[in-house]
């Protein structure tokens, strides 16, 4: 069983200021994210905050212009860094202020620091340009780069006590994390086709006749993109299916957050499947307005409670 307390002590000035750059990092570019980490009580909130920003620090290497080599000793920097906050090895007055903040919540919260490092090693795969033939190929870079930001989540998260299961709560942080970086594969597929890369399948884009990639805001001709598209929700929903499990587990807060960013990730599931076509022309996104209302019925717990009772449904059939 995993559990947390919020930090019982008082935070210092420089430790403040490292986590107050973090939220600002978080708060301007990580919009679905920030909409759900804001339900939670100030001492989770700040150390989601130092994950984030410690995690978008690795993504701007593997997304930026640099040379593949100099992207290569960057992230190799940034995992010494990472030893650096896992040996205590930094100061309150370090000049790094996210390097601040992570040690602090780590020290704050039981947080598999490890899963950064699988972080890297994901972003690495991006920086070789390795491509997947399979959903089971696909699956070990999206647990490397999404997977392990839910195990790192539910570090700070923790499990109520006596919650019935909690043993499997890592395994079904892991299976949101895979949920939401396939939701993010089918919004991108334009963009990432812009930038070179390839992430579904080589062995689905085959069957529905989308082995050519894409290069304009049509399907390629003579392929079954819709087919190709509903395919690929139907995978996505069966992983939010299994990982929302770990709703009843967390904390009514903590559960909120979660199911705030989840929840937003479907209803991005919802307007892919409605107009598949959409992702070719651009960006698939959610106004702010119905942002705030997902993630005011995941504070009202509405999502937690209709998940529950399908779990004790199942149980009694």
């Amino acid at each position: 069983m995993i559990r947390t307390v919020d930090s019982p002590t008082p935070v210092s000035a420089p430790v403040l200021a490292a986590y107050s750059y973090c939220e600002t990092v978080t708060g301007q570019q990580a919009r679905n994210f920030a909409y759900g980490i804001r339900l939670l009580p100030a001492p989770k909130r700040r150390a989601m905050s130092a994950l984030y920003a410690f995690s978008r620090r690795v993504d701007d290497i593997g997304d930026g212009a640099l040379a593949d080599d100099v992207k290569v000793a960057r992230l190799e920097d940034t995992r010494a860094l990472l030893a650096r906050v896992q040996d205590g090895a930094v100061a309150e007055d370090d000049t790094d202020p996210v390097a601040v903040a992570l040690a602090h919540a780590a020290r704050a919260f039981p947080i598999p620091l490890g899963g950064l490092d699988e972080l890297i090693d994901g972003v690495l795969m991006d920086v070789r340009g390795e491509t997947y033939e399979t959903w089971d190929d696909l699956k070990v870079y999206c647990r490397c780069v999404a997977g392990a930001i839910g195990r790192l989540s539910l570090g700070v998260f923790g499990t109520e006590p006596g919650a019935r299961g909690a043993e499997r709560a890592p395994e079904y942080a892991d299976t949101l994390g895979l949920a939401l970086q396939l939701t993010n594969i089918l919004r991108d597929v334009r963009e990432d086709a812009g930038n070179g890369r390839t992430y579904l399948p080589s062995d689905d884009l085959a069957k529905f006749g989308c082995a050519g990639g894409f290069h304009g805001s049509t399907p390629p001709e003579g392929s079954d993109f819709a087919g190709l598209v509903h395919f690929e929700v139907r995978r996505a929903r069966a992983l939010f299916a299994e990982g929302y499990r770990l709703l009843p587990m967390l904390d009514r807060r903590s559960g909120a957050c979660v199911a705030a960013m989840a929840g937003i990730y479907r209803r991005l599931l919802d307007r892919i499947e409605r107009e598949p076509e959409a992702v070719l022309r651009g960006r698939v996104s959610l106004p702010g307005r119905e942002k705030a209302y997902v993630a005011a019925r995941g504070l009202s717990g509405i999502d937690t409670r209709r998940h529950t009772s399908r779990l004790t449904v199942r149980r009694r059939a």
